[in-house]
């Protein structure tokens, strides 16, 4: 399957210089076939000598910047940029300078923050930062600037575009943080044991409260700790333990429609652990960690688009011939389309794979180029 896929192709949208669009290529048509990011995996699947791979994939990473790269994926046309923490565990890293404890205070490892646009079903990466409980403590940082920091990286392409964001990011600085800089915001609340505190217009303290009905219930002018204006939805579904509340600086409504779809991110996290086994990263040094890591996330998203246009041709094209794919099918549903990719026996005509190919080749150019619909 892999050698029909020219990973040159696409490289060449990522990186100006031939000759490092050329070993990225090799690259990440290791790492797909490897499906991992150790880099002596990827250099026993690329070709030649496997020392020599191992060195050139080291040579590579010093050369180029794969995290610039990824940038380059930010849709243009995206209605909403999400971000999401996810753990990477590193149990045996004992003497790695970037790795922590992580939540449960007993786990080492570090975090991974990622942004990026919904596509599908799934989430296309453009950007990252990778922090723990040990660099914060050695930089005298905090994880509310490391958050801030990868905002920041990606300001200039939000635009009007709203973050949508989980409970870890309901406090009360990146709030004002975010209202000081004019982006919209779509955040969950975290009503754990100590809520937070609303006040109305008038100062009075306001107690959000809902009926188990499965019917929304909206709260607009509230101020968050009586500092940051927002408005506020909550949903509490039939069989559920508790409602799940959304504060918003757009109109409620919006906001809940749009948090809806942050899932998405966490497929995306399970695509990348399972099947690429991105939480199996390894490298000595954060600025070497983070360049593999980068290149995982560009390799996850050819193989996300290949895999999702197989995925149609196979389950949605052939059950409904000349018309569009069927994608409330059972068997469309039921696979990601890394999955059908990486996992499945394909058989395809040589011809209709290289018509999928050749489309993917044209989609992966216009979301370079900034313009390829999300489909969300």
């Amino acid at each position: 399957m892999f050698e029909f896929i020219s990973f040159e192709a696409f490289a060449r949208f990522l990186f100006d210089r031939q000759d490092q669009a050329e070993k990225a290529a090799r690259i990440m048509q290791g790492m797909l076939e490897a499906r991992s990011p150790r880099l002596s995996d990827i250099s026993h699947r690329m070709p030649g000598n496997p020392a020599a791979s191992y060195k050139a994939i080291q040579r590579f990473m010093e050369q180029a910047d794969p995290k610039a790269a990824l940038q380059r994926l930010f849709q243009e046309d995206a209605s909403f940029v999400i971000g999401d923490p996810t753990e990477i565990e590193r149990p045996q890293a004992k003497k790695t300078a970037y790795v922590g404890t992580l939540k449960d205070g007993k786990t080492r490892g570090f975090w991974l923050l990622l942004l990026a646009t919904p596509y599908r079903g799934r989430a296309i990466p453009c950007c990252f930062v990778t922090y723990s409980s040990r660099t914060i403590a050695d930089q005298a940082n905090s994880r509310n600037l490391e958050h801030a920091r990868a905002f920041a990286e990606v300001k200039s392409l939000l635009g009007e575009r709203p973050l949508v964001l989980d409970r870890e990011f309901s406090y009360l600085t990146l709030l004002e943080n975010l209202v000081a800089e004019e982006v919209n915001f779509v955040i969950r609340l975290n009503m754990g044991s100590q809520p937070p505190i609303f006040t109305n217009e008038e100062g009075r303290r306001i107690k959000p409260t809902i009926a188990q009905d499965g019917k929304p219930k909206v709260y607009r002018q509230l101020y968050y700790k009586g500092r940051v204006p927002v408005n506020l939805i909550g949903v509490w579904r039939p069989g559920f333990r508790q409602p799940l509340w959304v504060m918003t600086n757009l109109e409620p409504e919006k906001g809940w429609k749009i948090y809806q779809a942050r899932t998405k991110i966490e497929q995306s996290f399970r695509d990348l652990k399972s099947l690429l086994c991105l939480d199996k990263v390894m490298n000595k040094s954060q600025a070497k960690m983070e360049q593999m890591v980068a290149m995982m996330l560009l390799t996850y998203t050819i193989g996300l688009l290949v895999g999702e246009s197989i995925r149609d041709h196979l389950y949605g094209e052939q059950e409904n011939p000349g018309r569009k794919p069927k994608r409330n099918g059972k068997r469309w549903t039921l696979y990601s389309g890394l999955f059908v990719l990486l996992k499945q026996k394909i058989q395809l005509a040589l011809d209709a794979l290289q018509r999928i190919i050749r489309q993917v080749q044209c989609s992966f150019k216009l979301l370079v180029q900034g313009d390829v619909r999300t489909n969300v």
